[in-house]
């Protein structure tokens, strides 16, 4: 029997036990799941195909750029020792704020979140694009503490702390910051002091533009973990020129050489007019200078009908790498063919020239190559040993493993809230949820990484009534995302395709029903998502080899921040609901 074939037989014992003895789910905290009937998915597969990565064949001494394909936007990164940690920003995304290990800036690892428990995330109430944004990775060596600094936007945590001695092994309840604004990052001087830099409003009655923020510095008692009341002063009103009106100066980074002060912004919005500047000072607290050569990163004056196009570069951090020179990691996005950005923002790296007064990012001012040469001395093991792959690749889940892999997350809510292992594979156990709802959904997303995929999965499941239906999703968020899945009406099974949309980004969502059919569920059945670009094609098949398109080809226009709006990337669902609408 091939691997992704299941017999009628095996399959019914498997929904029988499922509906037998899986009523009640148990959730994180030991909280009884009610829940109707559960899927179990036996396996998922998926496999990116981007032509670039064909067109451009590695050689030996060569690694890919972005290092983090997907949705990992605003990368922080620290070093202590040989070892470099990065995180990124996850919004609803639970756990929150992956965290990445490396020891030569090419390979990475995974080992885990640092916001990995309730107590720590306020997001079960909150749209897809709000939550946990810029978080900050520094390591301060005076005390041999770790400390990871955000925003969790619109929660009641807002400006937040956790640290740790050792980020392998968990991080600590959130201190909470007394200050407003956004994308704190904290700043650890020779002489022990510790400061908080971060986005702000101007004072008030001194707005002068839409999109004026100013950065301010405020000292850090490492003693309480709060920052110093009145100590808070305005390093940078506007940006580098205030005569021309910059917008959305913000993620300030303080770096300290040769006994100066060196403090690095993103300017422009994360958008087109995405960019990196820098200023310097003798003092952490200013006054600081804007360079006389910024941007030091952007790709907005570049051609845009370019082959191979990266945009929005911006929003970066620095650290000296193994080889003793700079490098600077920082998010950007490859829009596809129709300049839509379905992969989100990414983690991109940069060799950093800092032989001057300023850093320069080598090459980030020109189009990017999707390649870049290695540190002298590593060699890329992408892929292999447990490291991240990288290129294209093929992911393939069997949920065999005792501990699932960091990549599947929740949204909103913990993953272990809504599913458990079986013999036969994961099983989902359904909340009474609708996936357009602002609330935890029971669903495990694995990112779209790349703009021509495939991600097929294999799934027993009978559902019992109309409310129930199981299957595939693909999300951009609550109310932009396509269900493909299996529901019932009367006494017969069908399976149906669904865009959810949300009409110029006001009023009500609309759904509207692409295509379904009547089917028979006499085994497990496979459902298959594919994407070329903008084209999204949905399919389903009972023997795990011939495929049956439904609905054509459709766009995967809903599923870009441009006609979306928001900040994350396309997620690709294993979904369940017992609370669904939707009807052939």
């Amino acid at each position: 029997m091939k691997k992704n074939e299941f017999s009628p037989e095996k399959w019914m014992l498997t929904v029988i036990f499922v509906l037998s003895f899986s009523v009640i789910g148990f959730g994180q905290d030991n909280t009884k799941v009610e829940v109707t009937n559960s899927p179990v998915f036996l396996e998922a597969i998926y496999q990116g195909n981007d032509k670039i990565y064909e067109e451009f064949p590695l050689e030996a001494d060569e690694f890919y750029n972005p290092i983090l394909q997907g949705c990992y936007p605003d990368p922080s990164i620290t070093r202590r020792g040989d070892d470099y940690f990065l995180v990124a920003s996850s919004f609803v995304m639970f756990p929150g704020v992956p965290i990445f290990h490396s020891k030569d800036l090419v390979n990475w690892k995974q080992i885990g979140h640092v916001l990995d428990r309730k107590s720590q995330l306020r997001i079960a109430k909150l749209g897809i694009s709000r939550g946990v944004y810029a978080p900050a990775i520094r390591y301060n060596p005076h005390n041999e503490t770790f400390y990871m600094i955000t925003t969790q936007v619109a929660g009641d945590l807002g400006n937040m702390v956790v640290k740790t001695k050792d980020p392998f092994k968990g991080w600590s309840e959130p201190y909470k910051l007394n200050f407003a604004g956004i994308d704190p990052s904290l700043f650890f001087d020779d002489d022990g002091k510790a400061y908080v830099v971060h986005n702000d409003a101007p004072d008030p009655g001194k707005t002068l533009y839409q999109g004026h923020r100013v950065i301010k510095i405020r000292e850090y008692d490492l003693e309480k973990d709060q920052v110093i009341e009145g100590t808070d002063k305005i390093v940078v009103d506007g940006g580098v020129d205030i005569t021309k009106k910059p917008i959305w100066i913000e993620a300030p980074h303080i770096y300290k050489k040769d006994g100066r002060y060196y403090l690095m912004c993103a300017e422009g919005g994360t958008g087109g007019w995405h960019s990196e500047v820098i200023f310097v000072s003798d003092k952490p607290d200013g006054p600081y200078t804007p360079a006389p050569n910024n941007p030091i990163l952007s790709q907005r004056y570049l051609n845009k009908n370019r082959l191979n196009r990266v945009e929005w570069a911006g929003h970066a951090d620095l650290v000296v790498g193994p080889d003793d020179n700079y490098y600077g990691v920082f998010l950007a996005v490859r829009p596809n063919e129709k300049d839509r950005v379905n992969t989100g923002r990414e983690t991109f790296i940069l060799p950093v020239d800092w032989s001057g007064d300023f850093p320069v990012f080598i090459n980030g001012l020109i189009p990017m190559e999707p390649r870049l040469k290695m540190p002298d001395g590593v060699e890329n093991k992408t892929g292999k040993d447990g490291f991240l792959p990288n290129g294209n690749f093929t992911f393939t889940e069997d949920f065999s493993s005792e501990n699932l892999d960091y990549r599947w997350i929740g949204l909103r809510g913990p993953r272990e809230d809504f599913i458990s292992k079986t013999k036969k594979g994961l099983q989902i156990h359904p909340f009474e949820v609708n996936i357009t709802e602002v609330k935890p959904t029971s669903t495990l997303f694995y990112r779209q990484q790349h703009r021509a995929f495939s991600f097929t999965t294999t799934m027993g499941y009978i559902p019992e009534s109309e409310k129930d239906l199981a299957g595939l999703v693909c999300l951009q968020n609550e109310k932009s995302n396509y269900v493909f899945g299996i529901t019932k009406k009367g006494d017969e099974y069908y399976i149906l395709l669904v865009r959810n949309e949300w009409p110029g980004r006001v009023g009500e969502h609309k759904s509207t029903l692409i295509a379904s059919e009547k089917i028979e569920l006499n085994g497990a059945i496979n459902l298959q998502v594919k994407a070329d670009g903008d084209d999204y094609q949905f399919a389903y098949s009972s023997d795990g080899t011939d495929f049956k398109n439904l609905g054509g080809i459709v766009s995967g226009d809903i599923l870009s921040t441009d006609v979306a709006g928001g900040f994350t990337g396309c997620l690709i669902g294993l979904h369940a609901t017992a609370a669904n609408d939707l009807q052939p």
